[in-house]
């Protein structure tokens, strides 16, 4: 069956067999939203795996290029045949933070999960999360800090969040190595999730509430 045919080739990481594949589907009169769903089929193993261990992120990083390759010919396709995202998500790392691997691989699961994503970078200034919220309306708000130095910021963004009357129309979700629960609880965010594949599951969770 193509659509078991592509997750296999994204838990893979074969990116050639899932071009080859998708263009042979698209041949074949299938719809853009049926393959994507194999695509996403396939991350979301990958994402399961990558929680319990059992993959790391080479592996992640290989997958969502395989992944990557097949959106990419399928986008027109999929604006045609008016298929949404499930939500939009912004994230990035926060002030006077420079880590992007967790944030980077938020994104992939993100992406993999359905989510349209709006990747503010390092070094985001509360200032700039309220920015994007304003300009892109997401459902979910991501942020990382991998320093205990920086993990103040994420209750600067809460407040700014606050302070500009947004906060209740977005979920935030925190995350990094210094962060817990108890901090998550602490600034008034809505989730703390350990790895990336959780942060997906959870947003998607929220969404689909």
């Amino acid at each position: 069956m193509l659509r078991d045919q592509l997750s296999l080739a994204v838990q893979n990481g074969k990116a050639k067999d899932v071009a080859a594949l998708v263009e042979e589907g698209l041949s074949a009169g299938e719809t853009a939203q049926y393959l994507l769903e194999g695509l996403l089929d396939g991350m979301s193993v990958i994402g399961e795996k990558f929680k319990n261990n059992e993959v790391f992120v080479p592996e992640v990083l290989i997958a969502a290029r395989a992944l990557n390759r097949g959106t990419v010919l399928l986008k027109a396709q999929l604006v045609e045949e008016g298929v949404k995202p499930v939500g939009t998500a912004v994230i990035g790392t926060v002030q006077g933070d420079q880590h992007d691997i967790g944030k980077n691989l938020v994104k992939m699961m993100l992406e993999g999960a359905g989510f349209a994503v709006v990747d503010l970078g390092v070094d985001v200034s509360p200032e700039a999360f309220v920015e994007a919220v304003k300009e892109h309306n997401p459902q979910i708000l991501g942020m990382s800090s991998l320093l205990t130095t920086t993990m103040g910021s994420q209750k600067d963004v809460v407040a700014a969040l606050q302070a500009a009357g947004l906060r209740e129309q977005v979920k935030i979700m925190v995350g990094g190595a210094p962060v817990t629960q108890a901090f998550c609880d602490e600034i008034g965010a809505d989730a703390y999730t350990a790895d990336a594949a959780s942060a997906a599951e959870v947003a998607k969770a929220f969404v689909t509430a």
